[in-house]
């Protein structure tokens, strides 16, 4: 019998199929393309090999393919019968994934690695502020991943993969300088790893050492595919870095040219909200208001989504209320009050009081904004992604402040946030 990289028993017999499906594992742990194509052909060397269907129906479900995820891991399923009892449950905790039961499929994997501690797969969807905790509207949900992982540590070792997870767990609740030692780790270990890459993004962020950071993606960006999921949401990365330093026009030529929908392979969701979060922070820090862009983003939601999810229901209002169409606003907030009435949305109202807000922003209803966001902040980690991400909401409340004349109230503000350094593009703020 074949074993992955992980040493992890695999029913092929096949050894071109477990070095294909070996390739596809990794790439689809480190961010890379081609995907897809490895899964493909450790299936046509294996037509049985289960898990190479599961990991397909999976990356089918990534890239928006619901409907083909499904049929994919339906196979799948039908074929894990004569595996092992570890492939068993692997299966199905891409089953419950495919099938949207995401607390159905976080509470096995949490049975399943407690017996298979180095099942990186079927972890990984559990890992990342996307994940199935990170996207689960819980309060507490960054200590949550931490607590998963930090038992795991010592069956992986210097894995690079699980360095990268670990140190983005740690980053996310202030822990950044030993999150930026892990996943330098890592990618001297794998350089060609944008997920990495990403991690150190963000654990520079946290510190404050944008230079550090300018210099590390500049110089490494020119390796990153546009076939890539994290392509866009990397360059967003580098165009905030750049906006941060004043220079709106190559940071709004980063973002035009690589985050815009449509330019590579990154998944909807990060066009959406990388887009409609880099135009807000950039008018935040003083940039004009880009319409022709703010209308690319409206329509591409109309297009892809039509209705509100997680994550993108806070940002979906950001459009609406920067092209200041107050009907669309009213009607957004309406339908995420019901959705969370309905309990459809993990972080419940929080979504529909974020919209209000921007709204009144945009109006220039700067006590209202204020009382809005000071009554909302402290629930904005239930809507999901970072940190540096939800610096969309903290960056706004920052902004009011100054321009309603409050600035003791933001400086008041910055210093309750104890252990974190990022700097803040805000027009006005000292």
């Amino acid at each position: 019998m074949k074993e992955d990289r992980y040493g992890l028993e695999l029913t092929t017999s096949s050894a071109d199929a477990r070095d294909a499906y070996v390739d596809a594992v990794d790439r689809m742990l480190a961010g890379n393309g081609g995907v897809e194509q490895r899964l493909l052909r450790a299936i046509k060397a294996d037509p049985d090999f289960a898990l190479a269907h599961a990991a397909l129906g999976r990356n089918h479900q990534l890239s928006g393919r619901d409907d083909v995820a499904k049929g994919t891991i339906s196979t799948a399923s039908g074929l894990v019968h004569d595996a092992t009892g570890r492939e068993k449950q692997h299966v199905e905790i891409f089953a419950h994934l495919v099938s949207g039961q995401t607390p159905a499929a976080l509470e096995l994997t949490r049975q399943h690695v407690k017996e298979f501690p180095r099942d990186a797969l079927a972890l990984a969807p559990s890992c990342g502020v996307f994940g199935s905790i990170g996207f689960s509207g819980r309060i507490d949900r960054e200590a949550e991943l931490l607590a998963l992982l930090e038992p795991l540590a010592v069956h992986y070792g210097d894995d690079w993969w699980f360095s990268m997870v670990y140190s983005f767990a740690l980053t996310e609740v202030g822990q950044w300088g030993r999150g930026r030692e892990l996943v330098e780790q890592s990618l001297d270990q794998f350089r060609q790893n944008p997920n990495a890459a990403h991690t150190l993004a963000h654990a520079l962020y946290e510190a404050g050492d944008d230079d550090t950071a300018a210099r590390f993606l500049s110089g490494w960006l020119p390796e990153l595919k546009s076939q890539s999921p994290m392509y866009c949401h990397i360059w967003w990365h580098y165009a905030l870095l750049l906006m941060a330093k004043g220079d709106f026009e190559q940071s709004r030529q980063a973002f035009r040219e690589h985050c815009l929908p449509g330019g590579s392979a990154s998944s909807s969701i990060n066009f959406l909200t990388d887009s409609a979060s880099f135009l807000w922070r950039s008018e935040l820090a003083g940039a004009p208001t880009d319409v022709e862009s703010w209308e690319a983003v409206s329509d591409y939601y109309a297009t892809e989504f039509g209705k509100p999810g997680v994550f993108i229901d806070a940002h979906i209002g950001l459009s609406m209320a920067a092209l200041g169409r107050a009907e669309e606003v009213e009607s957004c907030v309406l339908e995420l009050q019901e959705l969370a009435a309905a309990g459809r949305l993990p972080a419940g109202r929080t979504a529909a009081d974020l919209t209000r807000a921007y709204d009144a922003f945009a109006s220039e209803d700067w006590g209202r904004a204020i009382d809005l966001l000071e009554a909302t902040i402290s629930e904005v980690v239930r809507i999901g992604g970072s940190r540096a991400q939800r610096d969309l909401v903290t960056n706004t409340l920052l902004a009011a402040y100054v321009n309603a004349g409050r600035l003791d109230d933001a400086t008041d503000f910055l210093q309750r946030v104890h252990d974190r350094q990022p700097f803040r593009p805000v027009l006005g703020l000292v």
